[in-house]
């Protein structure tokens, strides 16, 4: 198939199911506009599907099964807040706020807890494959989203997704210890 006749069938397949498909993710959504971002990441991946050649035999069905991951992995998204989300919304705009606001209340009392606690993460992000902690300081520090991160990259907002999820996996790991020994 050349990409000429691609482009034509994508088209076809594109104005033919959007309103139907708007109106599955609309309803499992809270918003039209995360909904009609759900929509283009679905489109997306269609597109991709046609462009790796890789023939798809129900269409409609393909989408609706797209349709239904995308809304999880939104979903999954929204329950992890970025640093940066979290930060608003414990100071708002107007208030400078640092890390340090953020740490447990527990710690907030202890100066010396707060300096090792930043130390250990500190340590565990240098740690970190250089590939791993610029995906996590981009996404979880600077609160860029991961299109963003792969404009700027030219890496696959897939694989950008399991750098993070490999840096989180390690930090989690790394910083057992030190949650169990302050918070426990």
């Amino acid at each position: 198939m050349t990409t000429t006749e691609q482009n034509k069938e994508i088209q076809q397949t594109i104005s033919g199911e959007r309103q139907r498909l708007l109106g599955f993710i609309r309803q499992r959504v809270p918003s039209l506009s995360d909904a009609e971002d759900v929509l283009q990441e679905v489109f997306y991946e269609l597109v991709e599907m046609y462009r790796l050649t890789k023939p798809i035999d129900q269409t409609v069905g393909w989408l609706f099964t797209v349709a239904r991951n995308k809304i999880n992995d939104f979903y999954r998204k929204r329950k992890t807040d970025t640093l940066e989300e979290l930060m608003q919304a414990i100071g708002g705009e107007e208030e400078e706020l640092s890390l340090f606001d953020i740490l447990p209340d527990s710690s907030s009392q202890d100066p010396m807890m707060q300096e090792t606690i930043l130390e250990a993460l500190s340590e565990a992000l240098e740690e970190l494959p250089s590939h791993q902690r610029f995906v996590f300081e981009m996404h979880e520090l600077e609160g860029k989203p991961f299109k963003e991160i792969s404009v700027l990259t030219g890496v696959k907002v897939n694989e950008l997704i399991s750098e993070k999820r490999q840096a989180v996996l390690f930090l989690r790991d790394r910083l057992r210890y030190l949650y169990e020994d302050l918070f426990l």
